[in-house]
């Protein structure tokens, strides 16, 4: 040990010890290390040393390999974390209302005409076709029955085409 050590020793022992004791116990310490430097250490064998140093390399790479692995699956760890958290706080803080998609459709009837309990009174073309239809129903009744009273001049024939008229001209439309 270096003078200044030595020193700090001495003092350190000055405040444990009191007076003989302190004596005493500094006296064992050099006496200790004047044996230590009167018997040396034996120094291991070479290849003692070479086996310790293989058996170091191989285990470094394994070693290595854990920890990259421990890396991997602590930054995995935090990355599902990430994804959870930003999740949930998108699910809470989202103000704004859900869109839903908008369906269009096509239709050959005005949709007002599906919305109506009178789908007749709502469509002109409709109401005069059943006005027409209703008419020549009445005077091929009022023929197939007898009950003419000579107002009508028209035969049964007649009507039924006049009712093929109509019929085709609702279809086209």
């Amino acid at each position: 040990m270096n003078d200044r050590n030595r020193e700090n020793l001495a003092e350190l022992i000055e405040r444990l010890f009191h007076g003989e004791q302190s004596g005493s116990v500094l006296q064992d310490i050099q006496q200790g290390e004047q044996i230590l430097h009167e018997n040396p250490a034996p120094e291991p064998d070479r290849r003692l040393i070479a086996d310790i140093k293989a058996q170091i390399a191989l285990l470094i790479p394994a070693r290595q390999a854990q920890i990259a692995r421990w890396r991997k699956y602590k930054r995995a760890a935090v990355a599902a974390a990430i994804i959870i958290i930003t999740g949930i706080s998108a699910t809470f803080f989202n103000t704004s209302p859900p869109e839903y998609e908008r369906t269009y459709s096509a239709t050959i009837f005005p949709t007002n005409l599906w919305d109506s309990e009178n789908i007749e009174a709502d469509d002109e073309n409709l109401a005069v076709f059943n006005v027409q239809i209703d008419q020549i129903e009445n005077e091929i009744m009022i023929l197939e029955s007898g009950d003419d009273t000579g107002d009508s001049t028209r035969s049964i024939e007649e009507m039924e085409i006049e009712l093929i008229v109509v019929s085709n001209d609702f279809w086209k439309e």
